[in-house]
């Protein structure tokens, strides 16, 4: 296959029939803010995938680069290659818990999106994760493909679908899409129009990559907290925001301010998403040997940019940011702000002035 390359830890033939899980949640999805990986989110969804020992199942890795380094950490139990003992810290155990495999696809050309072989063993995932990487690479090579199709139906067959770093990335309706390499906070706010400032879809008001109910009119954006990323962040859900009066908003925007959101992933971080009752709720874990914050940063414009134009630096006022960091609450992504904070979590306020960021501490 070319642009392909297949790895496997387990034991099936390719894209062998396997018994079929019965998926135990209603639309879940991980988000992850790369760094070290956060066992127990993998764990979750294997148990939403409803794979046991009496059903087997399989989790399959997508990626543009890399290596097969997933198969092994998500199949065994330790560095001997365990498969009948618990995990320890660093491995998610899957065969322990009923995986039948781990499988890791390579795909590099869009010829290699198109290929039957790929799609079939993507289409057979119990489970599916977006590797991190280069976003770019996910859009220029697997956008408008069968890839891009077989994914899709996995979200509507409420099949765990998840991703870190530039895999979370590409999970929101709007992505920084990176076509023309990474932006900084300074270079975002410093002109909100800079030739980096890419993003898909492009209008907005196209269609996204993948479409994922409970991340509508969002961004996501990881290595939150190790990259000092809240400027560009506020310059992304900034530029969605639609002209409004007295040249408030942004050109090219469509939402109004209510409807903007973005999520900031810490590393080692992950966000459990799923549809209960009609309602996104989300839960944050991290590994229970991380030294970080380890947090999730929810952003709700309270109004328009002041100033949006471009070759000026950014001005945006009023951006609410509750940050989630106790894996004990519950947050629920339906209301997100509306005006109805929640009483558990720390909240405060960003302000863009003039390219210049104000402290993250004042209290709402």
């Amino acid at each position: 296959m070319t642009g392909t390359q297949y790895f496997v830890a387990g034991k099936p033939t390719p894209v062998q029939p396997l018994p079929s899980p019965r998926p135990q949640a209603v639309q879940p999805v991980v988000l992850m803010g790369g760094g070290p990986d956060v066992d127990e989110a993998y764990r979750w969804m294997i148990q939403q995938a409803g794979i046991t020992k009496a059903t087997g199942g399989r989790f399959v890795v997508i990626r543009a680069s890399g290596t097969d380094a997933y198969d092994p950490y998500f199949y065994y139990s330790d560095k001997q290659n365990a498969t009948n003992i618990p995990a320890v810290d660093g491995f998610v155990g899957g065969a322990y818990l009923g995986l039948t495999s781990a499988e890791t696809l390579i795909i590099t050309t869009r010829e290699a999106a198109n290929d039957p072989f790929v799609n079939a063993v993507v289409a057979s995932a119990n489970a599916l994760w977006i590797a991190g990487g280069d976003q770019s690479n996910y859009i220029r090579l697997w956008k408008g493909t069968p890839l891009e199709s077989t994914i899709a139906t996995l979200l509507t067959n409420n099949v765990p679908v998840g991703g870190t770093s530039a895999g979370a990335n590409v999970l929101g309706e709007f992505v920084f899409a990176a076509l023309n390499g990474t932006v900084t906070s300074a270079q975002a706010v410093s002109d909100p129009y800079n030739n980096l400032m890419t993003f898909e879809p492009t209008p907005f008001s196209g269609t996204s990559f993948l479409n994922v109910p409970a991340l509508a009119n969002t961004f996501v954006d990881p290595h939150f907290d190790a990259r000092d990323r809240m400027g560009r962040l506020v310059t992304f859900v900034s530029r969605t925001i639609a002209p409004g009066s007295n040249n408030t908003g942004c050109s090219q925007g469509i939402l109004t301010p209510s409807n903007a959101r973005g999520i900031g992933l810490d590393v080692e971080t992950a966000l459990e998403i799923q549809n209960v009752s009609g309602r996104y709720i989300a839960q944050r874990v991290t590994n229970i040997s991380t030294n970080s914050s380890s947090a999730v940063h929810f952003l709700s414009p309270l109004t328009s940019p002041s100033i949006c134009t471009s070759g000026t630096p950014l001005s945006m006022p009023d951006v609410f940011v509750e940050k989630l960091a106790d894996s004990n609450i519950v947050f629920d992504m339906t209301d997100w702000w509306n005006g109805g904070k929640n009483p558990n979590l720390p909240n405060y306020m960003v302000r863009e002035d003039a390219g210049v960021e104000s402290p993250k501490t004042i209290p709402y």
